[in-house]
């Protein structure tokens, strides 16, 4: 078959276009397609047909190859050479009779295949380049619409446009959000699986990565790599503390953070409903770094304790010791968190007053250091 079918091909370009897939993934899908239809159609293998559909001569050829021999034991892939001389004298054994093929020549169910096989291309380019545009995203913040809410689990759907959809659990929210359908919501992109229906996408807003990439887009001195977020560690919903530091030694890498008048970390806190950030400068001494870590409390004096298990007994002003613990003991978890130091707060005198809790016993433990992903610069 060899036709100039225009129709064919503004529709490939249509196609192209409107699912955003390469025309050149499309054309091979219809190929194989039309092998399959063929193969269906005249009982044949892969290599008796031949199919070349070229856009730029809008051309479109299906042929079906087949054995010229002496004594033809299969009809459908073999032809005598007496025949095959009928249509050309030249033709010898062991040479290709190939003959073009006319689309209406190929049965009904031999189409049907074809389209089968066209669609399932379709949808497989299109889980494709789904999953392409979200693994482009992973550790990275999108904007999703809700599109349902399942009042009873509390976990809400969300359209992430081309990406697909993806799930937001409640344990992944945090705490005291409320959604309704049609609401756009930031999320972060903590992984993205290839599937056979398509990318699964786990988001989440309790992630420190949220914070990490929001201050990202809001300082300058983050995103070009002037100032570096070394270490982060959240309770969403409650505080975050960040610990900050710069290759340049004229830049003030908690300063660029905070902004003038406080104006960068305002907005992420107002985006975050009110969580609490702690801006800390990292350093290489991690006494220094575990004394900034406890701001706001004043530290006295910071003890490295000896054994395989990272631990450091730190003394602080008697009347600052609930101040370094913190609420039910969150300002020294998040230290620790952020550190990666077992902390054993003790106070200056080393008496604990009867109401206060007795840290000395109950260390805060810390898991690994939760570091922001590398930063995309794209």
């Amino acid at each position: 078959m060899a036709t100039n079918n225009n129709e064919f091909f503004d529709a490939l370009a249509a196609l192209e276009k409107e699912r955003g897939l390469p025309a050149d993934y499309l054309i091979d899908k219809i190929k194989a397609a039309i092998v399959i239809a063929v193969k269906k159609d005249y009982e044949v293998e892969d290599d008796n047909v031949v199919v070349d559909i070229d856009p730029n001569i809008g051309a479109f050829r299906a042929s079906l190859l087949q054995d010229i021999v002496e004594e033809v034991e299969n009809p459908h892939t073999q032809v005598s050479l007496e025949d095959a001389q009928k249509i050309r004298k030249t033709y010898k054994v062991g040479q290709r009779l190939v003959t073009p093929l006319k689309t209406k020549e190929f049965g009904r169910i031999a189409a049907q295949t074809a389209k089968h096989v066209i669609r399932q291309g379709l949808r497989e380019g299109e889980r494709s380049l789904q999953c392409s545009e979200m693994q482009s995203r992973a550790h990275e913040i999108i904007t999703g619409t809700v599109t349902a809410v399942d009042a009873e689990r509390g976990n809400i759907v969300l359209d992430l446009g081309k990406g697909g959809s993806a799930v937001l659990p409640k344990n992944e929210q945090v705490p005291g959000e409320h959604f309704t359908e049609g609401q756009m919501v930031q999320v972060y992109v903590v992984d993205v699986l290839a599937t056979e229906r398509g990318p699964r996408v786990t988001i989440s807003r309790t992630h420190p990565g949220l914070v990490k990439r929001m201050f990202e887009l809001e300082v300058p001195e983050i995103y070009d790599g002037t100032v570096e977020i070394k270490a982060i560690a959240r309770e969403a919903g409650a505080r975050t503390k960040m610990a900050v530091w710069s290759k340049n030694p004229d830049v003030d890498p908690v300063g660029a953070c905070i902004g003038a008048h406080g104006s960068r970390v305002e907005k992420i806190v107002e985006e975050l409903g009110g969580e609490k950030i702690d801006i800390i400068r990292w350093s290489e001494d991690i006494n220094e770094f575990i004394s900034a870590a406890l701001s706001p409390a004043k530290v006295v004096k910071v003890e490295l304790l000896p054994g395989e298990t990272k631990s450091c007994r730190v003394t602080v002003p008697d009347h600052q010791l609930s101040l370094a613990i913190g609420n039910k003991g969150q300002n020294v978890r998040l230290c620790a968190h952020l550190t990666g130091y077992n902390i054993d707060i003790r106070p200056e005198s080393g008496y604990y007053g009867e109401e206060d809790e007795t840290p000395a016993e109950q260390p805060a433990e810390a898991p690994a250091a939760e570091t922001a992903p590398e930063t995309s610069k794209e």
